[in-house]
Formats: structure tokens, C-alpha cells, sequence
């Protein structure tokens, strides 16, 4: 693949293509500044990227919007050069509830269409405005799953126009063959984003989903927050890895930018989240040099198989998706 930074889209499988490096937004509302994430969308068009990861539920649309729209007005970018990718929430599952949920993104980053819309895990939840359902004892709020009425909700969003293409985050192998295999499939989705770095490499995964045509966006390259309510915080952090760090000093790279041209490599989409202007601009720079096929191999051996992100509050949903080996 030759890939640069004026030039970095794959192909999906519907024909539409994805750029290979994106800027992720999701940041904790609460120790969040207003308008630091539409500086940072600002910023990582300004650099380069073409690709912003967003959700309704992240709370932040609307600036992601603004940022877009302002760049469109100078004449930084057109909107077909922007490659959007929103997420439904699991209590907006029910059919009937899809497409009203896609249009408040829509309302709210005030554009006409999302490039890519994902399932963003494959656990319904109680159906309502509630983002996180609990009862008056504090436990959660499920709901009876059924994927693939939900996927023929989005593919009639598709049909309409209000989104380009479809795909699902956080399924496991079974998950993704109900979709595949549904009787009547209109649409395959185009990709699965997962948690995808070199201490949990996804290579069963990865092999399940080219076999099918599937694209893996890799969320948390970089490892992530080290949040102890939803993120297993006994593993080190990849950062501070003696071989990414080697590695990095050989290229006159950083170990983050290691990382994620191990990801790039193996044909993986990577969403490094950052609200920073100089490691957005850091994360960008992946295009000037190429690991060896030896190097990708001592990176792969540090695959720890362990999760970071692994949802463990919800781990007794009937649709936990990280319970099967993959």
C-alpha cells in the first residue's frame, strides 16, 4: 500500500473508502473543556487528517460539526473530502428508534449525510433517551437484542441517503456472521471497530474479517485513558515499551507513531484520540517511513491478549461480545 499523507484512503467493500488514519473525539464530558474539541477537529484538518470518529453520545457533535463546516467555509476542504463516522447507541436499537437517532446527529453536526454510521456495541440496552438505563437499585437496563432487525433499520437509512456506508463496533465473530448471514442482507457492513494496538494485536480477528471483505478500525491504538471504571488498568502502558521505544529511536519516531504505522501496515484504520495540538499533528506523521517485515513480526510477538477496554460493567449482558475467544 502505498500510502501518503496527501493520499491515504482504502477501499471498502461497498465501494465507498476510508482514509487510514482519523481523529477520535471521544473525551470524559465532565473534565472536558467547551470548544476544545472542535479546536482539536480544527487543528487535525489543518494538518492533514481527513477523518473524524464521533458519536451522539460523546456530547461533543456539535463542535465536530462547526469545525467542519468552518474549514468547508475557507476553503480548507470540501465536504466529500471529510470522511465522518457517528455511532448508534444501544438504547436506540429498536427499528423504529434508528433512524430518529442518526438524524439527531445529523441536527446536530448540521450536515446532510455521515460517511460511515457503526452499531457501537452489539448489547441492547432499555429503549429511550437515557443513555446508561439503571433501575432504582443501580443495576443496568438491558433489552432483548436483535442485530439484524437494527441492521435493516440502517440499511433503509442507507436507501435514503443519509448515510454512505454501514458497519458495527465491538462484535465478535458470531456477531458479525448473524449480519452476514441474515437472510435478505442488503448490505455487509464495511467494517468492525475494535480495540486494536500491539499488546492486543486482534490477528484471529483481523484474519475472520479480510476474509469476509471487512475493514478493521482500530479505537484506543495508543492504549488508552487509564479510566479504572471501563479500562483494566493492570497493563503497562504501551508507550513506554522498550521495543516501540527502540524502534522509534532508530526512525527518529516516537513510540506512538510506531505503533500506529504497525497498525497502518497490517491494513488496519487507526482513530488515535488526542486533544493536543502537537501529538495530533505527531500522530499524523506515519507516512515517511516503513517498518521491516522483522520489525512487524517483534511487534506482533508483544500481543499480551489482554483488553483494555473491557467493558466488564456489562460482561453479564446475554450480548457480552468479549466472553468467546474472538
Amino acid at each position: 500500500m502505498d500510502l501518503t499523507a496527501a493520499n491515504h484512503r482504502i477501499p471498502l467493500s461497498d465501494g465507498n473508502s476510508i482514509p487510514i488514519i482519523g481523529l477520535g473525539t471521544y473525551s470524559e464530558p465532565k473534565s472536558t473543556s467547551k470548544g476544545s474539541c472542535k479546536i482539536s477537529v480544527k487543528a487535525a484538518i489543518d494538518v492533514g487528517y481527513r477523518h473524524i470518529d464521533g458519536a451522539y453520545v460523546y456530547r461533543n457533535e456539535d463542535e465536530v460539526g462547526e469545525a467542519i463546516r468552518e474549514k468547508i467555509a475557507e476553503g480548507r476542504v470540501k465536504r466529500e473530502d471529510i470522511f465522518y463516522c457517528g455511532k448508534l447507541w444501544p438504547t436506540h436499537f429498536e427499528p423504529e428508534r434508528v433512524r430518529p437517532y442518526l438524524e439527531k446527529t445529523l441536527k446536530t453536526l448540521q450536515l446532510d449525510y455521515v460517511d460511515l454510521y457503526i452499531i457501537e456495541m452489539p448489547m441492547a440496552f432499555k429503549p429511550g433517551d437515557e443513555f446508561y438505563p439503571r433501575d432504582k437499585y443501580g443495576n443496568w437496563l438491558y433489552h432483548n437484542t436483535n442485530l439484524c432487525a437494527t441492521w435493516e433499520a440502517l440499511e433503509a437509512c442507507k436507501d435514503a441517503g443519509l448515510v454512505k456506508s454501514l458497519g458495527v463496533s465491538n462484535f465478535n465473530r458470531r456477531q458479525l456472521e448473524l449480519i452476514l448471514n441474515k437472510p435478505g442482507l442488503k448490505y455487509k457492513p464495511v467494517s468492525n471497530q475494535v480495540e486494536c494496538h500491539p499488546y492486543f494485536t486482534q490477528r484471529k480477528l483481523l484474519e475472520f474479517c479480510q476474509k469476509h471483505d471487512i475493514v478493521i478500525v482500530a479505537y484506543s491504538p495508543l492504549g488508552t485513558s487509564r479510566n479504572p471504571l471501563w479500562v483494566n488498568v493492570s497493563l503497562p502502558p504501551l508507550l513506554n515499551d522498550e521495543l516501540l521505544t527502540s524502534l522509534g529511536k532508530k526512525y527518529n519516531k516516537t513510540a506512538a507513531q510506531v505503533a500506529l504505522r504497525f497498525n497502518i501496515q497490517r491494513g488496519i484504520v487507526v482513530i488515535p484520540k488526542s486533544f493536543n495540538p502537537e501529538r495530533i499533528k505527531e500522530n499524523f506523521q506515519v507516512f515517511d517511513f516503513s517498518l521491516t517485515e522483522e520489525e512487524m513480526k517483534s511487534i506482533e510477538a508483544l500481543n499480551k491478549n489482554v483488553r483494555l477496554v473491557d467493558l466488564l460493567l456489562w460482561s453479564d449482558h446475554p450480548e457480552y461480545p468479549f466472553h468467546e475467544e474472538y
